[in-house]
C-alpha cells in the first residue's frame, strides 16, 4: 500500500513534467513560427493547444482570445500565459510563456548584433518583403476563425461591423468599444 502510493506520486510526477514539456515545446514551436505578432499567431496557438493537445475546446479557445485581447501585455503573451495556468498551474504558465518568448528573445538579440547587416543585405530584405503576405494571410485566416466561432447571431454581426466602422473611420479608442461591448453583451444575453 506504501509502496502503491509512492507509485502513484511518481506517476503523477511524471505525468506533470510532461505537461510541462508538451507546453513549453508547443509554445516554442508556436514562438519560432509566429512571424507579424499576437495576432498572427492565433493560428498556431489554436492549431497546437485544440487541435493537437486538445487542451481547450474551440469555445474555451475563443474564450482565451477574448480574455487574452482584454488583459495588458501582448495577445500570444497571454494565451500562452493563460494556457499554461489551465493546463499546468503556476510552472505551467511559466514554461508556456518562456518558450514563447524564448525565440523573440534570441531573435531580437542576435539581430540587434548584426544589425548593421541585415539593415544593408539585400537577401535579409527580400526575405523579410516576403513574409509580409504570409504574415497578412495568417492575421487574416485569425479573424476568420475568431469570427466564424465566435459570431453566433445577428447581434453580433450588426455589432462586428459597427465596431470595425467605429475603429477604421472614426478612430474610436479600441478599450472603451471593447468595454462598451461587454457591456452590450451583458444586456442582450443575460
Amino acid at each position: 500500500s506504501s509502496v502503491d502510493s509512492v507509485n502513484r506520486r511518481n506517476a503523477g510526477s511524471v505525468e506533470k513534467k510532461m505537461i510541462y514539456l508538451q507546453l513549453f515545446l508547443a509554445f516554442l514551436r508556436v514562438g519560432f513560427f509566429s512571424f507579424g505578432g499576437g495576432m498572427a499567431a492565433l493560428p498556431l496557438i489554436e492549431k497546437e493547444v485544440v487541435d493537437t493537445f486538445q487542451w481547450l475546446s474551440n469555445s474555451e479557445f475563443l474564450e482565451l482570445v477574448t480574455l487574452s485581447e482584454l488583459t495588458p501585455g501582448p495577445i500570444g503573451i497571454n494565451c500562452a500565459t493563460f494556457t499554461g495556468f489551465k493546463v499546468g498551474g503556476v510552472w505551467g504558465s511559466t514554461f508556456a510563456t518562456l518558450a514563447f518568448c524564448l525565440p523573440s528573445i534570441l531573435l531580437v538579440t542576435l539581430v540587434f548584433h548584426f544589425l548593421s547587416y541585415f539593415k544593408k543585405n539585400a537577401i535579409v530584405q527580400h526575405f523579410l518583403r516576403g513574409l509580409r503576405p504570409a504574415v497578412i494571410a495568417l492575421m487574416i485566416m485569425a479573424a476568420y476563425s475568431l469570427a466564424q466561432k465566435g459570431i453566433k447571431d445577428w447581434l453580433a454581426i450588426i455589432w462586428g461591423i459597427a465596431v470595425f466602422i467605429l475603429l477604421t473611420r472614426k478612430r474610436t479608442d479600441p478599450i472603451f468599444l471593447l468595454l462598451l461591448s461587454g457591456v452590450m453583451g451583458l444586456i442582450w444575453y443575460r
